[in-house]
């Protein structure tokens, strides 16, 4: 998507009487506005770091949860059981686990390295008043740390697991000439989410702190704070989190000297997340998408070799070049000029 709008919910569809519906829909669901935090437990998760942590530890984002209180609004580890000799996954919120890798890409103008976050929340809960449009189990969401060669952050990038809300947002390291074309200096609209334009350079005592909106688990904002802020709100909590990386996802114990993997691996529904169909969105969606698993959320490879792409624009013609797994080409896609 480019900064000012969200392009998965399908933003320029030609059949008018479709575009009415999908937007009626998109207002009254999970891409409206939530309500703000008041009388909702508030939750801070993040990594220990020490003198000699590895950059993703150092790096690792913080992540301020709203609605706590809630199961479904803490993250968690993901497991897996076997029931009647079939491997089930669930996300287990006494552990919170931030996932984390590492994956290079090279662009026409240089070499980056990618640092991609990933969290999982056991649901987003049904609900007709607001209307989820993304209810299912198993949501996630994405943060993705852009470095340059010297190892500063010049773009963070967001995204639900899904794939839908994805934005970028330059950090004051990244000179404005690589930013698209008429980038806004003032806050972003991301589906009545306001997200800053800009970011401050992060420093070696600072963090990027993610603000996660309770039930339908969108990021609400952006900030760089210190490694010691303290959690603003009614009640303040503050867990350390796991640090675990990214591809143990796809090796899972099931206890019994056995492993299974966070995605299934087989067609029609590989590279998708175990359990996390979302029948609102495949019921509403799927025809305008062309793709029966639309908002489901699935695995991000980081390379775009995958077979399942991590698209991030409803269109079908779309589907390769808003890859964000073939990242260059997400840039390309979105007028970044990195």
């Amino acid at each position: 998507m480019t900064g000012r709008k969200c392009s998965f919910p399908g933003r320029g569809l030609t059949a008018a009487p479709l575009l009415i519906v999908l937007l009626s829909i998109l207002l009254f669901s999970g891409c409206a506005r939530r309500s703000g935090s008041v009388g909702q437990e508030q939750q801070m998760i993040a990594v220990e770091t020490a003198l000699e942590a590895g950059l993703e530890r150092a790096l690792a984002p913080s992540f301020l949860l709203q609605g706590t209180q809630e199961r479904h609004n803490r993250v968690g580890r993901a497991e897996a059981i076997k029931q009647l000799g079939r491997a089930q996954v669930t996300i287990n919120t006494a552990q919170p686990i931030i996932y984390a890798g590492r994956r290079p890409f090279t662009t026409s103008r240089g070499t980056y390295t990618n640092l991609v976050y990933r969290i999982h929340f056991p649901a987003t809960p049904f609900s007709w008043a607001p209307f989820h449009l993304g209810a299912g189990d198993h949501v996630g969401l994405l943060v993705i740390l852009t470095l340059d060669a010297r190892q500063r952050p010049l773009l963070v990038t967001t995204a639900n697991t899904c794939g839908c809300y994805a934005i970028s947002i330059p950090t004051a390291a990244l000179p404005p000439s690589s930013y698209p074309d008429h980038w806004p200096t003032t806050p972003l609209s991301v589906y009545g989410e306001q997200l800053p334009a800009r970011l401050p350079a992060l420093e070696a005592d600072e963090t990027l702190q993610v603000a996660v909106r309770a039930e339908v688990h969108r990021v609400m904002g952006l900030s760089v704070v210190a490694k010691d802020t303290a959690v603003p709100g009614t009640v303040q909590q503050t867990d350390a989190a796991g640090l675990a990386e990214l591809d143990s996802l796809k090796t899972l114990p099931l206890g019994d000297g056995t492993y299974t993997s966070f995605y299934y691996e087989r067609w029609p529904m590989t590279g998708h997340v175990k359990g996390a169909i979302k029948p609102w969105e495949s019921l509403l969606l799927s025809l305008v998408s062309l793709d029966f698993w639309v908002g489901m959320d699935k695995e991000y490879v980081g390379a775009p070799t995958s077979t399942n792409p991590f698209y991030t624009s409803l269109k079908p013609w779309n589907r390769s070049a808003s890859d964000l797994n073939d990242f260059a080409a997400y840039l390309r896609f979105n007028g970044w000029k990195l």
